[in-house]
């Protein structure tokens, strides 16, 4: 089952919830309760079946809508986190033999990737995962895929694929040497071994560790700073990252320049030359 609410900066919480259903995620956003909110981040939960704490397929056709949510315009950066006392132990593997053998990803029609293999249908805002307990396989890869990674003290990371027979086929095998190094990235994706949340946080892999319980107050605490910042400029320093690492630093460097021209001519850029001037904090509206 998945959840999906927003929370708007210095307002009561409006929840709004989605679940699983044959396979489709429903919805119950309604348009209005919208209305007036200028800065906000969406948030959404996983929940795998309780007995497996697996991943079916059918939550891969509810994972893109859930990122295209948080692409909306109202919203400035998304969480991603499972609920309960551990994020994912794995793909469900007998149910996902005829992805594997289809030899391609099928998601909804105009979906963004949720775990961001196709760079032209990428959210192109922040992602913060938030993780406790087991993060295997897809949910190792699902973590890589994000931008900014909370952990609890007892969380563990494991991709075992190479255990079962097959590879990683989520981007591991792409990004993770790229987190944390060839060497420690071949020791584990060639293994299958687990890393502590203590060893995931020392490679870089993650960013805090909080006690059980805390990664999502601390992963939402970081969102509303983030959704505090310029939009237009938040977006665009996630673009010019994600450039670099996909093309390589000449790129990224040559459209430094050129990328901030049309932000210099935005409302956010008045807005944050007027905030320095009279030393306040600036009121950001992503125009």
């Amino acid at each position: 089952m998945f959840n999906q609410g927003y929370l708007p900066l210095k307002r009561p919480i409006p929840w709004g919830f989605g679940k699983m259903e044959g396979g489709n995620l429903l919805w119950n956003t309604p348009e209005s309760r919208w209305k007036g909110r200028e800065k906000c981040c969406s948030w959404g939960s996983t929940v795998p079946p309780s007995a497996t704490l697996s991943m079916l397929p059918c939550m891969k056709s509810s994972l893109s809508p859930m990122v295209n949510w948080i692409a909306v315009p109202i919203c400035s950066v998304g969480v991603l986190y499972a609920e309960g006392e551990h994020f994912t132990a794995g793909l469900e593997l007998d149910k996902w033999a005829s992805t594997f053998t289809s030899g391609k990803w099928t998601l909804p029609e105009g979906c963004l990737h949720p775990l961001g293999l196709d760079e032209d249908a990428r959210c192109r805002k922040p992602i913060i995962m938030a993780v406790r307990g087991f993060c295997y396989t897809i949910g190792f890869e699902l973590l890589l895929a994000q931008d900014i990674r909370i952990a609890s003290l007892d969380a563990r990371f494991a991709l075992l694929e190479v255990k079962r027979g097959i590879y990683p086929v989520g981007g591991g095998t792409v990004r993770l040497f790229e987190e944390i190094g060839w060497g420690n990235a071949m020791r584990y994706l060639l293994t299958g071994e687990e890393l502590s949340a203590a060893e995931a946080y020392r490679l870089g892999l993650i960013q805090e560790i909080v006690e059980p319980g805390k990664e999502l107050v601390r992963a939402l605490e970081l969102a509303n700073e983030i959704a505090r910042r310029a939009p237009l400029g938040v977006m665009a320093a996630l673009k010019s990252a994600r450039l670099s690492r996909v093309e390589g630093t000449k790129q990224a460097i040559t459209r430094l320049l050129p990328d901030l021209l049309p932000i210099m001519k935005s409302e956010d850029a008045i807005e944050g030359v007027m905030s320095f001037l009279e030393r306040r904090e600036a009121n950001f509206r992503g125009k």
